[in-house]
This record gives C-alpha cells, structure tokens and sequence, in this order.
C-alpha cells in the first residue's frame, strides 16, 4: 500500500499528510508523516468521523440500503489548510492533511480514485471482545 500513498502524495504536492485508519482510531498505514503524528491524526480523524456520524443521522440517507448515519466525506478548512477524511472500505478511512493553496476538489478526486484502487484492501476486521482466560 506504501507506493499507493505516496503516488497519491507525489500527484498532489501540497499533501501534508496520510494516514489510513481503521474506524476506531488505529493508524494502519502513513506517508509523509511519524508515526507519532500519524497515531494523533487517526485518533482525531476517528472523533471527527463520530461527529459527522451524529450530523448524519439527522439526514435520512436517499438510498434505502445505505446506512442512516454513514459518513462518505468530511472536509474541513482551517487556517493551517485543509483536513479530509473519506470512507475507504468497510471501518476503515483515509485521512490526508494538505496546505492552504491546495486545489480541494483536486486532492477529493485523488482520494476517490484511491479508494476505488484499493478499497476492498483497506478494509479492518471488527475487534474480537477479548476472551476470559480459563
């Protein structure tokens, strides 16, 4: 999956940031950024999504097999630049971080395209309840 984000990162180079994450908030892979950095973006990007998650269910969806409160994208835009977080397969996303003079709708078609790549790859099992030792 390395070379996936960084043509993703080396198509857009004003991309700050990379993270994959599962959807509770483990970071499953990064680019162009440490692990530390990368580990509180997944965690912030998982907020973010129960946040949007919320808003969500306020709209009923338009497709009757889609879930009520499945969030597709988040774009954020703040003075440091731009925040996105797209649904990148069943509890996973994909986070990226870029500059203020990025192109927005330039970086949300790369994402697409990504996840299109390599969305049925970027999905996360379900966490197993830890078992009682016997």
């Amino acid at each position: 999956m390395d070379w996936l984000l960084r043509d993703l990162a080396a198509t857009v180079p004003t991309i700050r940031h990379i993270v994959v994450l599962s959807a509770d908030g483990l970071c499953m892979a990064r680019h162009s950024t440490e692990r530390d950095t990368a580990e509180r973006i997944a965690a912030a990007a998982s907020g973010i999504k129960s946040l949007a998650q919320s808003i969500a269910a306020e709209l009923p969806a338009e497709d009757p097999d889609a879930a009520g409160d499945e969030v597709r994208m988040v774009i954020l835009e703040l003075a440091g630049g731009f925040f996105y977080l797209m649904s990148a397969g069943e509890r996973s996303y994909l986070a990226v971080t870029a500059s203020s003079e990025v192109d927005p709708g330039l970086v949300s078609h790369r994402m697409r395209d990504l996840v299109l790549r390599i969305g049925e790859h970027l999905s996360s099992a379900p966490r197993a309840p830890e078992q009682a030792a016997p």
